[in-house]
């Protein structure tokens, strides 16, 4: 099984990214996905969740500025960043039950 998140990076404040988790090895259509955000010092964190249905769920502090999704022919899922804040910097994990990736960057600060 591998989990691999990409599109990081620096953003100003008030900014948009988009990072995306690539899945192998697994049947990607049957498993409700996740991400998570660890910031420094901090304990790792569930951002947002979408079920193998697409049924989607926020924590209360991105909801209606970030949006998750999924390709199940790509076996993708995405979590799309708006209104970026600096509280959102950290390293974003994508997660499948027990399954992690290796996390990517987010930086938002001027």
């Amino acid at each position: 099984v591998q989990l691999v998140e990409s599109g990081g990076g620096l953003v100003q404040p008030g900014g948009s990214l988009r990072i995306s988790c690539v899945a192998s090895g697994f049947t990607f259509s049957t498993y409700d996905m996740s991400w998570y955000r660890q910031a420094p010092g901090k304990e790792r964190e569930w951002v947002a969740k979408i079920f193998s249905q697409g049924i989607t769920y926020y924590k209360n502090s991105v909801k209606g500025r970030f949006t998750i999704s999924r390709d199940n022919a790509k076996n993708t899922v995405s979590l799309q960043m708006n209104s970026l804040k600096p509280d959102d910097t950290a390293v974003y994990y994508c997660n499948a039950r027990q399954y992690w990736g290796q996390g990517t960057q987010v930086t938002v600060s001027s």
